[in-house]
């Protein structure tokens, strides 16, 4: 009688799964928590395109507006937006100025009382996050890698934030405030650690322009 021949896999069957579980996490890239470790403790200048968009409860856009950031650490910041909403914010870590080209007016204000952690204050502040936030990593999403920072703080002018990473790299910013509107930030062409002149963190007032300066009162 011939008996039949039991037939066992192979090692090249067996280390298939393992390089390809292997192959898979190294293309997912660094995950979240990483990421938003290197990006406060590694980076200290940054800048980049943005598109934003506020949208409703129902997710439909209300407003957009586009432009260029730059954050130097600790806390200065720079937001121009483009027409027709031309505006921009600066703020050199104990003032912000809020200009407002259209209307030819600049505001000044502390800036720890004007913004609170706002996008700005927020991308330019230090590595003491973990301290204002619970943090929790939202996984992979496509070629994104989330995570959600909750502010312990209940007058921080958001309830949620999730912040997209792609290969280790901010991609999108999400916000949502406490009547339920999202505000959606995208970057792209972003530099780090590329030298910023230190003046473009302070408004010198342009000739002509009224200034309320708050600061004073």
């Amino acid at each position: 009688m011939r008996r039949s021949r039991i037939s066992t896999p192979g090692l090249g069957a067996w280390l298939l799964p393992v390089f390809l579980f292997i192959a898979q996490a190294a293309s997912a890239g660094p995950n979240a928590i990483d990421s938003l470790d290197r990006f406060y403790n590694s980076v200290q200048t940054y800048a980049a395109q943005f598109q934003q968009v506020v949208l409703d409860e129902g997710l439909n856009p209300i407003e957009e507006s586009s432009g260029v950031m730059q954050i130097a650490r600790p806390g200065r910041f720079r937001w121009d937006y483009e027409p027709p909403n031309e505006q921009s914010i600066i703020g050199n870590g104990k003032k912000v100025w809020l200009y407002d080209i259209e209307l030819e007016q600049i505001t000044v204000r502390s800036q720890e009382q004007s913004l609170g952690k706002t996008p700005a204050t927020l991308l330019a502040g230090g590595s003491d996050i973990k301290s204002n936030y619970d943090i929790q990593d939202l996984g992979q999403s496509g070629a994104l890698s989330w995570v959600r920072m909750t502010p312990r703080d209940d007058e921080s002018g958001f309830s949620d934030l999730r912040i997209g990473f792609e290969s280790g790299e901010i991609r999108i910013l999400e916000l949502v405030d406490g009547l339920g509107q999202t505000t959606r930030i995208t970057l792209s062409n972003s530099s780090e650690n590329q030298k910023i002149d230190t003046k473009r963190f302070v408004l010198e007032p342009p000739d002509g322009v009224d200034v309320i300066d708050e600061t004073l009162q």
